[in-house]
């Protein structure tokens, strides 16, 4: 089978890693392939904020955790990291004026995803990125790193090397999954 079409069918959401940094080569060719994501009329509407730094990592999922509590939500297994212990959250934003940016945005979280299962790093889309950077807190960590015109959280990219125990198994395809017009 070709490599990249095995990539992507073995490419699993992992809800469980390993305490081992990912080493910024390999985060530096994950967001490489995030940018390279097909988008409307190649706007490139989308940024990558990559978050190696275990403090604002840690913000962001204190955050994202609020916003579950608030909604009377639960994470997977409730968990209470919503990034399940993952040292690298690649967050995926989009100008908010470009009407085909959470389709362009979500090109970029694949690309990525697919890009880590070839590299041997677990990953995972977690939610709530918009409702992230609608609160005060997220809109200052914007501005502190320079992010200035108006954007939307279009999802969080978690990565790092998946713990087995975080790996489920591939479940079948479900029968009316395509309708073939030959």
């Amino acid at each position: 089978m070709n490599q990249t079409i095995n990539d992507i069918i073995t490419r699993r959401s992992v809800k469980k890693y390993l305490d081992k940094p990912v080493p910024m080569e390999l985060v530096e060719q994950v967001v490489k392939a995030g940018t390279y994501a097909p988008s409307g009329m190649n706007k490139q509407a989308s940024i990558i904020l990559a978050v190696t730094n275990k403090e604002m990592r840690d913000r962001l999922s204190r955050i994202n955790l609020e916003i579950v509590k608030g909604k009377n939500l639960t994470t997977s297994s409730g968990h209470s990291d919503p990034f399940y212990g993952a040292p690298v959250v690649l967050v995926v934003l989009a100008k908010k004026e470009i009407g085909t940016r959470i389709y362009d945005g979500s090109l970029v979280m694949e690309n990525m995803m697919i890009a880590a299962n070839s590299l041997g790093l677990g990953s995972c889309w977690i939610h709530r990125a918009k409702e992230t950077f609608e609160t005060e807190e997220g809109k200052q960590i914007l501005g502190e790193l320079g992010v200035n015109e108006e954007y939307e959280g279009i999802g969080n990219c978690i990565i790092g090397y998946a713990d087995s125990d975080g790996i489920k198994p591939q479940k079948p395809r479900k029968d009316d999954y395509v309708f073939w017009v030959k």
